[in-house]
């Protein structure tokens, strides 16, 4: 690996606040945690998350999930 090859992206944990379709970056990162696995999530794979509860999920059953406990689903 040359100094043209340096993966430029920040390590570590990203901070994020949660929008409707999108985040914005509060605090540079590589990933998040899931809410309810724990497992780590790259950024560039989060598709999961809730705007009210303002957390992360690894996959669309651990949002359902998520959400009953919340009550915000049937």
């Amino acid at each position: 690996m040359n100094k043209m090859e340096r993966d430029l992206r920040p390590e570590g944990l990203a901070e994020l606040e949660y929008l409707d379709g999108e985040y914005r970056v509060v605090k540079a990162g590589s990933f998040v945690v899931c809410a309810v696995s724990g497992v780590n999530i790259p950024l560039e794979a989060l598709r999961y998350w809730s705007v009210d509860l303002q957390e992360a999920y690894a996959t669309p059953a651990a949002a359902l999930q998520r959400l009953q406990e919340a009550g915000k689903t049937p």
